[in-house]
């Protein structure tokens, strides 16, 4: 059993995001989904980013530190969207991190200090044509990893969707999202 911090997308934690967490569960792991949104949940992307940034990126950040700060430091960080920024950001700067899962985006390691830690593995999961990871450059941050660290891994699913793992939206696509299910237990059984 691998212990896991799920942080969730913009829109907030969604059904879809608890499901996840579920699927995760049921292959014999122990998921933490802590609400980085005070228990709020928006009906689209747009309406869920304008509260991150009425909030403040820092202080999603901030909450999601909190939320790791009572669990084991020997912990796999997933985050979907706005919730890879606190697993990024744990990942690379909290000691004992056994992986690292982001789900439609990257961030440049350098906004969290620099490189990112040795022996620490990495999964990327995009759709090769979501226009907010190719247009905001998250896809090129995510093939530069890939390209840079041993055993980092970059699975493009083919589509357009950004929050294509949650199936409460309608973004959802199952057969992606069960690929990444798939990888992520992979990366989980391997660590544990």
């Amino acid at each position: 059993m691998t212990e896991v911090l799920l942080f969730h997308h913009a829109q907030g934690l969604t059904d879809g995001c608890r499901s996840l967490a579920d699927r995760l569960r049921a292959a014999g792991h122990d998921v933490h989904t802590p609400d980085l949104y005070d228990g709020n949940v928006f009906a689209d992307l747009g309406a869920g980013i304008g509260y991150a940034e009425e909030v403040g990126f820092a202080t999603i950040i901030e909450r999601g530190r909190n939320a790791a700060a009572a669990l084991p430091a020997r912990i796999v960080y997933v985050g979907i969207s706005l919730g890879v920024l606190p697993a990024q950001m744990l990942a690379q700067t909290r000691p004992g991190a056994l992986g690292a899962v982001l789900i439609s985006a990257a961030v440049p390691p350098t906004e969290f200090g620099g490189a990112w830690p040795a022996g620490v593995p990495l999964q990327v999961h995009m759709m090769d044509a979501d226009a907010l990871v190719v247009d905001e450059g998250d896809l090129a941050v995510a093939r530069g990893l890939a390209e840079a660290l041993e055993g980092a891994e970059l699975h493009l699913y083919e589509g357009s969707e950004h929050l294509f793992v949650d199936e409460s939206l309608p973004d959802y696509d199952a057969a992606a999202a069960a690929l990444v299910t798939e990888h992520v237990v992979g990366l989980l059984d391997a660590v544990s």
